[in-house]
């Protein structure tokens, strides 16, 4: 191997040489511009994402895979028959892309979701630019179309499609637009040379920002901070403003110098200096750079990490950080750092500050040490409260699990809190990362139905759409990891294997359960417990009755209750097979009719309720029948 390596290195180097001074030495034209190419390329400054060549579009208008994902503000397609700008960011686990007139939602695995259309006018007049945008409504998309009018979708899982106002005399795409989201309402802020347009739902309005110099020029960059709260505009004579949102209130004012426009500006409260090309992402804390070399995180450093490592500090926390440092190394400085913190009454500040620290420290030792020092100031206290350095310890040891590099989710100690546990739960199911979010479930000690029944019923769900393994082995697996778990909506993992058209699996997974519940009416027999033994035979019944409707209807019946089962049925129009529940499994007579009238009612059958009403008296009155009618508004 050794005697090998030079001759594999010069090929290898003789090959990267060549594509360096042919291929790629002019990409947009080797590879964006040939008619005959199936290849997009993330050019340099674009989104990091995945790649993948086209193929063939589906029927639907829609790729199986997605194509290769770029964002690239510089590039406005403009010709009828020019390709799709896509741009491509990350929401709750999702990749979102915008294509002519369409928006393509993939999984972190590149496995096609679900799309939406942007409505008539968008796929008439192709995409000039979409921007994905977070407010708190969820995850939005806006399009500015060849006809340079703007639609947008404020949540992509509760679509409601708009269209903003046009804005007056507008020829040519603006120099640069903004989505803004302020008291519940979203608005798109745009840029055409020194004009300033504001659309809201109604109305196009010309803005000017307070204390904007009148010398300033063009406008060719804006950006909006991460809560939207801030505002920053740049021109082409290098001026940049910067205020509220509202455009009510002026923050500063500035002259960089500079006349081209910056490829990113994002928001941040303090400058930093690039050494190389880096893509910046904005977020809730602090900015993400992404160079060819490097992922960093620029944010300000919190309060206690100042106090505490700034030089020569004599805050309490670093006195105590010092104390237990000389104790280590068993020098009597250690009395001396404690006996300043206590005659100054600051021990419950001091170990205060070390706990707080800790949390906004990646580095384990770092956060290691500050715990050692809360802990050892903690040793010359009599009444501290243990809660908060338990709970930082258990934050600290999840978030050092999802940071490494094997997970890759770097969170930030602020971001964590705001997320909650339970959603970063749902990314690490959603990354299919099943053990790891056990893991820390049962490091919590969460709630079995918040933690490990609702990962193992998102696991299951998986595992039945591995059609590249036989249905005995799945249901093998699913019953040996499932067991008799609390919790876990079977339901659920029965209608996922209908919907991907393995009906055998459910049937297996049925079989599993039926001998189960038979296991456990013999074992209630022995032990004399009719009622069990009666109540679990019922359940068996049930579940057997359950399969033959999912057969027969094709619809998903298995592990409802035996009410839902019977308001489905008559949700889909199967009278007479929810009639026959009603009667084999002794429904008394008050709560069927609840039932049925409940669902005739949210299906808007007035017919059939009508002739349900004269079959016979009915056991209830018929001051209900009036009372959901009038909250259905019929």
């Amino acid at each position: 191997m050794a005697a090998a390596w030079p001759m594999v290195r010069s090929v290898c180097t003789a090959y990267v040489q060549n594509a360096l001074s042919t291929d790629l030495c002019d990409v947009e034209g080797s590879y964006m511009r040939a008619p005959d190419s199936c290849f997009w390329v993330a050019e340099a400054g674009g989104a990091v994402g995945p790649s993948r060549s086209p193929g063939g579009d589906s029927g639907s208008g829609c790729p199986s895979t997605p194509p290769a994902l770029l964002k690239n503000s510089a590039r406005r397609e403009k010709s009828p028959g020019a390709r799709p700008l896509l741009e491509i960011y990350s929401a709750s686990g999702l990749l979102l892309a915008a294509v002519p007139g369409t928006v393509l939602i993939y999984n972190l695995f590149c496995e096609f979701k679900r799309h939406f259309s942007m409505g008539n006018e968008v796929l008439q007049n192709h995409v000039l630019e979409a921007k994905v945008f977070h407010t708190e409504y969820g995850t939005g998309v806006a399009i500015l179309t060849g006809a340079h009018r703007f639609s947008l979708a404020t949540n992509i899982d509760d679509l409601k499609l708009r269209r903003m106002p046009e804005v007056p005399g507008l020829q040519k795409p603006p120099s640069c637009w903004a989505v803004l989201s302020q008291d519940r309402v979203t608005m798109v802020l745009l840029a055409v040379g020194q004009d300033l347009y504001l659309l809201d739902n109604t109305s196009c309005s010309v803005v000017t920002p307070p204390g904007l110099s009148p010398s300033a020029g063009a406008y060719l960059q804006l950006a909006v901070s991460f809560n939207h709260r801030c505002l920053a505009l740049f021109t082409d004579t290098g001026y940049l403003w910067m205020g509220l949102a509202t455009l009510k209130e002026k923050i500063c004012e500035f002259n960089c110098s500079i006349r081209s426009p910056p490829r990113q500006m994002v928001w941040r409260q303090r400058s930093f200096v690039l050494d190389e090309d880096s893509f910046l992402v904005p977020e809730l804390d602090g900015v993400r750079i992404l160079s060819r070399s490097s992922h960093e995180f620029l944010h300000e450093i919190p309060e206690a990490s100042q106090e505490i490592f700034r030089i020569a500090s004599m805050a309490p926390g670093a006195l105590l950080l010092e104390a237990q440092k000389e104790y280590e190394k068993e020098s009597q400085k250690a009395d001396e750092y404690l006996r300043e913190i206590k005659d100054q009454k600051l021990l419950p500040e001091a170990v205060s500050q070390c706990i707080e620290a800790a949390g906004y420290e990646h580095e384990p030792e770092t956060q290691k040490s500050l715990l050692r020092a809360a802990s050892f100031g903690k040793c010359f206290l009599d009444k501290f409260p243990p809660d908060g350095f338990v709970r930082m310890c258990q934050d600290l040891r999840v978030l050092n699990a999802v940071r490494d590099y094997q997970i890759g989710i770097p969170l930030t100690f602020t971001q964590y809190k705001r997320l909650t546990i339970e959603v970063l739960l749902d990314r690490l199911v959603l990354r299919r990362l099943y053990p790891l979010a056990i893991r820390i479930c049962e490091y919590l000690r969460l709630s079995e139905i918040q933690g490990v029944s609702r990962i193992l019923a998102h696991w299951a769900c998986y595992k039945v759409q591995q059609k590249d393994k036989c249905a005995e082995e799945v249901a093998q697996a699913i019953n040996q990891k499932l067991g008799d778990t609390p919790g876990i909506s079977y339901s659920e993992i029965a209608a996922r294997a209908y919907d991907c058209g393995r009906t055998e699996l459910a049937i297996k997974r049925l079989e599993g359960r039926v001998g189960a519940l038979q296991n456990a009416v013999d074992e209630y027999y022995k032990a004399k417990n009719e009622f069990a033994a009666k109540a679990t035979e019922e359940q068996i019944k049930l579940l057997r009755l359950q399969r033959h409707l999912q057969e027969d209807l094709d619809k998903p019946y298995l592990d409802l209750s035996l009410h839902d089962t019977v308001t489905n049925l008559i949700l889909d129009g199967h009278h007479k097979r929810a009639e026959q529940l009603y009667r084999e499994f002794k429904i008394p007579d008050k709560r069927y009719w609840w039932l049925k009238i409940s669902a005739l009612a949210t299906r808007g059958d007035w017919e059939e309720m009508e002739k349900f009403s004269k079959s016979k008296k009915s056991p209830i009155g018929y001051l209900p029948f009036v009372e959901i009618a009038v909250k259905h508004h019929n």
